[in-house]
């Protein structure tokens, strides 16, 4: 495994990063999500493999991936210090109207509740799930400074957004002295590369660390040339067809496809390979509910492309709207 800086920070992260939204509640969540017993063997199988980057939400499995995830981390590490903790706010997990949103209100009581949901003092990054039109972001970056300044929070983070947005929030934060962005959680994969045109070159000239969601486009990039039609989550995932299937993609399927025949090695880890390759970017988040799916992301890390192999993967892909 290898270790790198998150952004400009001094804090070091693996190359990978699990994303533990798979693991859960499978009556609150979705059929797919793997309860604790399931959960365990797959994260231990990272930590011995080297990760010790993790990521979840409060809205996963409504708290219960925030619990799931404190309890196995707390056995499978001898110190909170060991690993990078992750978490975010903004969408709903009560019923009350002031229960979702970045108001300093939902701010405060999400980070109270996440902390003891994950059984810790406090997250190494907090994270802003979506951006909130209905928030002032003064008002949002001020309560994610003082999340900060109370020690609750070493770090802030930022997902899904518009970079004039990103940039706005940022600017807010250096003009009043606040806590700025180290990390943008974007939608970033070789069927979806639209972050290319802002905010990619934004977070590379900032110095701000991007760890990508959806690194294997929801399992496409990992079926490609395969016949394999897909998981139980794949059945029940309305976003696989809004997100993906335009122009280009089939190519960029079958360019994946070769490449992996070639080296010998399952399409993944040529798709996170690729990923890996790009400017800016920190660590991918890798869903994962088979053991090959840990496997597949760390030998990712070590599977370096040729500049001709780089260019021959993106070169089919087609520009398309940008969705969040």
């Amino acid at each position: 495994m290898e270790y790198v800086r998150l952004g400009r920070t001094g804090m070091k992260v693996s190359r990978v990063c699990l994303g533990m939204m798979s693991f859960g509640d499978p009556e609150r969540w979705q059929g797919w999500v793997l309860d604790e017993e399931g959960a365990k063997p797959l994260v231990r199988k990272a930590v011995e493999a080297g990760v010790t980057f993790f990521d979840t939400a409060d809205v996963y499995s409504f708290g219960t991936s925030e619990e799931v995830t404190g309890r196995l981390l707390r056995e499978l590490f001898p110190r909170r210090e060991d690993y990078v903790l992750a978490t975010k706010v903004f969408f709903p997990v009560g019923q009350s109207v002031n229960d979702s949103g970045l108001s300093r209100k939902h701010i405060f009581a999400a980070i109270d509740a996440s902390l003891k949901r994950l059984g810790t003092d406090y997250v190494d990054l907090y994270q802003i799930h979506r951006w909130d039109d209905h928030t002032p972001i003064e008002e949002t970056m001020e309560a994610l400074h003082d999340v900060v300044r109370a020690g609750k929070a070493r770090y802030i983070g930022a997902s899904t957004m518009f970079a004039w947005q990103f940039a706005k929030a940022q600017h807010v934060a250096e003009a009043n002295g606040w806590t700025r962005f180290v990390s943008m959680q974007n939608h970033y994969n070789l069927l979806y590369r639209e972050e290319e045109r802002e905010m990619a070159p934004m977070c590379v000239d900032q110095g701000v660390g991007m760890i990508p969601w959806s690194p294997l486009a929801r399992g496409l990039l990992a079926r490609a040339g395969s016949g394999d039609q897909g998981t139980t989550r794949t059945e029940v995932d309305g976003r696989i067809e809004e997100l993906y299937g335009g122009p280009g993609d089939a190519t960029v399927l079958e360019r994946v496809a070769r490449a992996a025949k070639e080296r010998g090695v399952p399409a993944a880890r040529v798709a996170l390979a690729w990923l890996m390759a790009q400017p800016g970017v920190t660590a991918p988040i890798i869903g994962a509910t088979k053991e090959r799916h840990v496997d597949d992301a760390v030998a990712a890390v070590e599977l370096s492309l040729s500049d001709e192999e780089l260019a021959s993967l993106a070169e089919p892909y087609v520009t398309r709207p940008v969705k969040h």
